[in-house]
């Protein structure tokens, strides 16, 4: 029976599985990422994941690998991996085609993860997706008729960074007033540390025991849902951004369904969605843009689903 071998690398985990062409889960496992020791043994760590899910007769018709970017998918090199120390230039694809002698597919993570919604999650049926992960950071990936954008060194679609506050803070890539920079996971959690400091009252302080410095997005999804104004205000405030720049997004490349993942959005659901799907009608032209919004269903699984679905496009 032929089967595909997915990867996920995270700064946390390695993950990987083989799957059939439909999709239905063969085998799979999990090993930490040992970023702090090099670039070399997170490639042994990665070749023994594939070993653990490796068939005993040779059926696999291609891997789809994950990993973090910037990358060039045409050429298969990671160009430069912040969370993977040494991962510069780095001939990631063909390092692995050549020591298992299998046909390999590599991909930005946050594309993959639009592939994987789109072929098996909540972007099922559609030709033209805009999926978009609110987590440590912000990513995203955009399906145009079928097909993913990649642009012409496979950089396009970082939905993270672009401007939503000239003025505002500087974004972990260097730059001021980017999107990840005021809505992803650590950027709520700066601001609510910066904010308490400052004076707010909210019970989310309860949640830390009045560690202020302790205080992170989970602990403002807590408060959120359990009523706290303040975390609910953050929470507005986070999903206003998103839906400005939604509003962009959808004027650039007019999507039939707006997909958001990460464990910011999903965990809180409406609490964000709603100020995304206002502050996304406030700003666009009109309501031809209108569309659904709706969360991921992919969960953990949708990067290794998003590298299933490239290797089959990639090796039908």
């Amino acid at each position: 029976m032929t089967s595909y071998i997915a990867i996920d690398i995270g700064g946390t985990n390695i993950r990987a599985a083989r799957y059939t062409p439909g999709g239905e889960l063969l085998a799979r496992t999990r090993y930490p990422t040992p970023t702090h020791e090099g670039n070399g043994a997170v490639m042994e760590r990665l070749i023994a994941a594939v070993n653990d899910v490796m068939p005993p007769t040779p059926d696999v018709k291609a891997i789809g690998v994950g990993a973090p970017g910037p990358l060039d998918p045409f050429t298969g090199v990671v160009l430069r991996a912040p969370n993977l120390p040494g991962w510069v230039n780095f001939p990631l694809r063909d390092k692995i085609a050549s020591h298992f002698k299998i046909p390999t597919a590599i991909g930005n993570d946050a594309n993959m993860a639009a592939m994987g919604e789109w072929r098996f999650g909540a972007g099922r049926g559609h030709n033209d997706v805009l999926y978009l992960t609110i987590s440590t950071g912000i990513g995203g990936g955009v399906i145009s008729g079928g097909r993913l954008v990649v642009g012409a060194r496979g950089l396009a679609t970082e939905l993270g960074h672009i401007t939503v506050a000239p003025d505002g803070p500087v974004c972990g890539c260097g730059q001021r007033g980017h999107l990840e920079a005021l809505a992803s996971g650590p950027a709520i959690g700066l601001t609510a540390r910066t904010r308490l400091h400052a004076g707010a009252r909210s019970k989310v302080l309860e949640l830390v025991n009045g560690h202020i410095e302790s205080v992170t997005a989970q602990h403002v999804g807590e408060g959120a849902l359990a009523g706290d104004a303040f975390a609910i205000e953050l929470l507005a405030e986070a999903g206003t951004y998103i839906g400005r720049a939604i509003a962009d997004f959808l004027h650039a490349f007019n999507p039939s369904i707006v997909i958001l993942g990460g464990g910011v959005a999903i965990n809180v659901g409406e609490l964000l969605f709603g100020p995304v799907r206002a502050a996304m009608r406030q700003r666009w032209m009109g309501d031809v843009y209108d569309c659904e919004v709706l969360p991921a269903l992919l969960g953990d699984d949708v990067g290794l689903l998003g590298t299933l679905a490239l290797a089959m496009e990639t090796f039908p």
